[in-house]
């Protein structure tokens, strides 16, 4: 009997699998990688809000936690996840530049938002009017992350790479049995694809499409990350990752020739240099009505969790509410209320009813 099942292996899985581990706990993942939101993410960690210029939800607590946790993971990997890396919001009028200033004399973002214009110095640029510098921010690197950790899993035999089968799953009063498996809990990590999950499909998932282009730019020469319609990252060797869309109709992990156009039509008002395309990828960001994570435990399965919702800020969040999680099943600590699946359980017992 092991103490829990893991469903998905994004960077909800892998955060609550690493919490496991410290607490000692036994645990087997089921993953078969067809959601690609943690993959193809931009991995980006920044607290502020570029498009208002306000703080992210919990983003301070939030970096206080994922910063030791991706350090933890480069040691116990042997990788380089954390890339330090600036970023450069760029304005487009004075008037931007005098809300920027105002922002940072508020509470809470002062430590977050420099209060010194950056003056371009790139041609490659069109930033008449400089850029505003958010402090304390990088990327973690997501891909190697999920192969690193994936390798990690398969060598101690804790993964079985395949597509879970509910008709194989059943639960009990004490535990879960899942084909030969059993645990005493189940917690469910699957992004995007928890709108096929019986047990938590009520859930108001929404599932919001992002497409990323890798361009490769030589004369760009850029270090630090420029954030203006869309934003560039620099990824090495001349090549910078070039995003994001976003699209709530098309729930497909397939790139479109219209997010292609947007992305190239957004880059060149202020990119100078010539580029070419080398990559292009999508996959839906599992995002929810009022923009906060899916944590928590199902209204009438004791032992049935979910660990989701995390958008476009699944870096910063993911360590965060792993342990909150945790410290709910085992401790019997507090959700927060802001992240507890329970402000949805009117919806649950509607959707019953309709059954």
């Amino acid at each position: 009997m092991l103490d829990y099942l893991v469903v998905g292996l994004g960077l909800a899985g892998i955060s609550f699998c690493e919490t496991l581990e410290k607490a000692g706990k036994t645990y087997h993942v089921v993953s078969d990688n067809s959601q690609q939101s943690s993959l193809v993410a931009g991995g980006m960690y920044n607290p502020v809000i570029l498009k208002r210029f306000t703080l992210a939800w919990k983003a301070k607590e939030q970096l206080d936690l994922a910063m030791p946790f991706y350090a933890d993971m480069e040691q116990k990997l042997g990788v380089e996840l954390d890339h330090k890396l600036r970023v450069l919001r760029k304005f487009a009028s004075i008037e931007e530049q005098n809300l920027w200033f105002e922002a940072a004399d508020k509470p809470g973002l002062e430590n977050f938002m420099s209060t010194t214009i950056q003056e371009n110095q790139n041609p490659s640029l069109d930033a008449p009017y400089g850029f505003g510098e958010v402090l304390h921010t990088g990327r973690i690197d997501t891909a190697v992350l999920l192969a690193s950790y994936t390798q990690y899993l398969q060598d101690k035999g804790n993964l079985t790479l395949h597509s879970f089968t509910f008709n194989h799953f059943k639960a009990f009063p004490d535990y879960i049995s899942y084909k030969t498996i059993k645990a005493k809990q189940i917690v469910f990590c699957e992004g995007y694809g928890l709108k096929n999950n019986p047990f938590f499909r009520y859930l108001p998932l929404n599932g919001t499409k992002g497409e990323l282009l890798t361009i490769k730019a030589p004369t760009y020469q850029e270090e630090n990350v420029i954030k203006s319609g869309v934003f560039t990252i620099p990824m090495g060797n001349d090549l910078y990752r070039v995003g994001a869309t976003y699209k709530w109709k098309d729930k497909t992990n397939t790139p479109t020739e219209e997010a292609k156009s947007e992305l190239l039509e957004k880059l060149k008002t202020f990119l100078k240099c010539d580029f070419e395309i080398v990559d292009h990828v999508a996959g839906i960001r599992p995002t929810v009505v009022d923009r906060r994570p899916l944590v928590g435990q199902h209204p009438e399965h004791k032992n049935l969790y979910v660990l989701n919702g995390f958008g476009s800020r699944g870096v910063i969040i993911a360590p965060y509410a792993s342990g909150q999680l945790f410290n709910h099943i085992e401790k019997g600590a507090n959700l927060d209320s802001e992240i507890n699946i329970h402000r949805f359980a009117k919806m649950y017992y509607q959707n019953k009813k309709v059954e």
